[in-house]
């Protein structure tokens, strides 16, 4: 079983996914840390990384050719990734919405008690957190389609879709766990 999860900025794809791991007793990969650590190595942001790939298709292809390596090697995990759903198209395909201010704010929030996200050089205030999520958000959007030909926030493309806007952190797993239990029965 691949569980492939997207969604929106600070909707907790990675709190689940990491919860979801230990429950279901699967490894997990983290394709966004994978991003993170290049830009790191190019003493770059995030954000300012993956501005970089919209002219340099290498960005993307890099992770996305680890990405089909991993399912060709391995096949029960769960993957965070953009591109993991249309690349990966057997797996159960997740994403998660996340109202953009609600989402902005539970990044801040992590940013203040740990900076490991290496989102973008000015993530000080809440505003700041904002405006970077609304770059990433076009940045991704405008590589995925022009790449891919994708809308990768197409609730279409997905098995299920979750608004995790006011839900807490269990009952976003409660839920996502519930859904591949039902799912799997099929």
């Amino acid at each position: 079983m691949i569980i492939s999860i997207n969604g929106d900025e600070g909707s907790g794809k990675s709190t689940v996914a990491k919860k979801l791991a230990i429950v279901l007793g699967l490894p997990r990969y983290y394709m966004g840390q994978i991003l993170r650590d290049m830009a790191k190595k190019r003493n770059l942001s995030l954000v300012e990384y993956l501005k970089i790939g919209e002219t340099d298709p290498s960005v993307d292809r890099e992770v996305d050719n680890y990405l089909l390596e991993l399912a060709n090697r391995e096949k029960s995990f769960i993957i965070e990734s953009r591109t993991a759903w249309h690349l990966i198209p057997d797996s159960i395909k997740i994403y998660f919405q996340v109202d953009e201010i609600e989402g902005a704010k539970r990044i801040f929030k992590e940013l203040q008690e740990s900076n490991t996200r290496n989102e973008d050089k000015k993530t000080g205030t809440l505003e700041e957190v904002l405006e970077s999520n609304r770059r990433r958000r076009e940045t991704d959007d405008f590589r995925y389609q022009k790449y891919y030909g994708i809308n990768i926030r197409d609730p279409k493309n997905y098995d299920f879709v979750l608004d995790t806007t006011r839900l807490t952190r269990e009952e976003v797993l409660n839920k996502t766990l519930e859904f591949i239990n039902n799912f799997t029965k099929k």
